[in-house]
């Protein structure tokens, strides 16, 4: 199965020509009957098309904020979008499409729909402004794009950095609308006869250690990240109803629409999915399994009282490190056990993470059944449990960028090598540590920032924080962490001597944070990962101009 396909005639092979060299591919792995897909296969044919040949067309598929689809209706969407893809913007198999949206019933269509005739996906955050749109545009070759009409300002001022676009169709109504388009077609399309093996999307890296990097997926890929973590660690079935916070550009929200449409249930679907609105939405709709980050469960926490949660019966973290203090707090408060989990845009979905029954509070999890996992020291020799090395993993999917040269770097032996340090124990279950990059050296000690953090959030008085090494004239690093005080806690001096004494006594004292900066918020990327890349660079240039400790201020202007 790991033999590439030869590519069929009259089709784009870009994507094709630009995988990176077949030797420095991860190894892949389909060892799980489940995973053995045909050769030939159009993915979209499994989540939609199924459904319809089953009987089930009836069946809800998407909840929007204006409007719902059952699966028939979600299938004729599809299926006139894809014909205006092939009729009206002469899209063929291999063509790349930009898609720019928030998560609507549209977005879904339109995705389903480009992978259906044969197109690669390249989905895009709604935030990036035009230079950021026009590096996937160029890097990935697109000439179309399909684009909500709200976003058009943005969209339109990348044409100008991007001369290979030609086509950029809107929807939102209007004349030449994709809606518009879309009523003089039929409802009717016989999916592209694709490979298993050919690409159906480039995913985007979010750049912070760089230019992004476009992640190139396959259509047994869609199907694996639903036939492992999906099948094998959320049990989802028909009767189930998702719903999540990740923008659909991201990978992790993948799971609110692609898990879903595998066993036939239903997804909601939100545009805007702060925790406060997400937590309104789970109970107007009676949504049962959640997708969303730490960050998200901790800011619900203040807001049970107002809302009903009591139809979830799955909640999934990932996204960053869950502490075991936002475990402890959302178990005690609603009796719902958080399912952690790490995976990647190289990964495609989560690859560490452990069933309900099988969890340990405070380690991730165990490889999710079809995947491999172990920690290797520098020369990527297997270290024994209890010691901390460098994550590596294998599976069905893994990481294949587009012509990129740090394919070597995220590869290694057969490996993917997704940057984190973790502890394996004699059981088998992973620890987390840190990002390799956010492990903290100073005076001789590793210290873990998210160790840090996890303390400091035990204390009541802190709503986030994120910790990071800063330099030092004296210890060359020291261990700084910015505090987003709690409602009503003060920002002073007093109160970080406070916090500072708080974690001497919660972890090893030498871990404390020599240095406490109170902000109003922290940079974070659109998927809610805060960005301590920005943390270290905002540390690094106030050392560098001797700038005194400034009053509470928002720091996402970092990012």
């Amino acid at each position: 199965m790991d033999a590439p396909s030869e590519p069929d005639n009259d089709v784009d092979t870009f994507a094709r020509e630009h995988l990176p060299a077949r030797d420095t591919w991860p190894e892949l792995i389909f060892a799980l009957p489940e995973l053995r897909y045909p050769r030939r296969l159009n993915c979209v044919t499994h989540f939609l098309d199924r459904w319809i040949a089953e009987g089930r067309g009836h069946a809800l598929c998407l909840i929007g904020e204006h409007e719902s689809l059952t699966y028939r209706q979600l299938f004729e969407w599809v299926n006139r979008i894809a014909n205006v893809l092939v009729h009206r913007l002469g899209l063929k198999p291999g063509n790349r499409v930009l898609l720019r949206s928030g998560n609507t019933p549209m977005m879904v269509a339109t995705y389903l729909a480009v992978i259906k005739a044969g197109g690669i996906v390249v989905a895009t955050m709604p935030l990036l402004r035009a230079r950021e749109i026009a590096y996937p545009l160029n890097k990935a070759r697109i000439r179309i794009a399909l684009c909500d009409r709200r976003l058009s300002a943005e969209m339109e001022g990348a044409r100008a950095h991007a001369p290979g676009l030609e086509e950029v169709v809107y929807w939102g109504g209007g004349p030449g609308s994709l809606e518009a388009l879309m009523e003089a077609e039929s409802p009717a399309f016989t999916a592209a006869d694709t490979a298993a093996d050919d690409v159906c999307l480039i995913a985007f890296t979010s750049g912070t250690t760089g230019e992004p990097k476009g992640a190139m997926h396959f259509h047994r890929d869609m199907l694996a990240i639903c036939d492992t973590y999906a099948r094998h660690v959320v049990r989802a079935g028909p009767e189930d109803r998702f719903i999540g916070s990740a923008p659909f550009a991201f990978t992790f929200g993948l799971a609110i629409i692609l898990f879903p449409m595998r066993v036939g249930g239903s997804a909601v679907v939100l545009e805007k999915a702060g925790p406060e609105e997400l937590a309104q939405a789970i109970g107007r709709e009676r949504a049962t399994v959640c997708f969303t980050a730490p960050t998200a469960y901790r800011a619900m926490l203040g807001k049970l009282a107002a809302y009903d949660l009591s139809s979830l019966r799955r909640c999934i973290s990932a996204g960053e490190s869950l502490n075991r203090a936002t475990f402890d707090n959302w178990k005690a408060a609603t009796g719902l056990t958080l399912l952690d989990g790490i995976g990647g845009t190289e990964m495609l979905h989560i690859y560490l993470a452990s069933p309900e029954d099988e969890v340990r509070p405070g380690a991730t999890g165990r490889p999710v059944p079809g995947y491999e996992a172990r920690v290797v020291d520098e020369h990527g020799k297997e270290v024994p449990p209890g010691t901390v090395g460098r994550l590596a993993v294998r599976g069905p999917t893994g990481c294949r960028y587009l012509g990129d040269s740090r394919q070597t770097t995220y590869v290694k032996d057969g490996w993917n090598y997704p940057g984190d340090s973790y502890v394996m124990d004699e059981e088998g279950y992973f620890w987390y540590q840190a990002r390799c990059d956010d492990m903290i050296v100073s005076s001789g000690y590793n210290i873990s920032g998210p160790e840090v953090e996890a303390a400091l959030l035990r204390h009541p008085g802190v709503l986030e924080c994120g910790v990071v090494g800063a330099p030092d004239p004296d210890r060359g690093i020291i261990v700084k962490a910015y505090v987003v005080p709690a409602p009503g806690a003060a920002a002073d001096a007093a109160f970080a001597k406070a916090l500072q004494d708080f974690v001497k006594a919660e972890i090893a004292p030498y871990k404390y944070p020599r240095a406490i900066e109170f902000v109003t918020s922290l940079p974070k990327t659109a998927s809610g990962k805060i960005q301590r890349f920005a943390l270290r660079r905002h540390a690094a240039e106030a050392v560098a101009v001797g700038a005194p400790a400034p009053a509470p201020q928002s720091l996402a202007a970092s990012a």
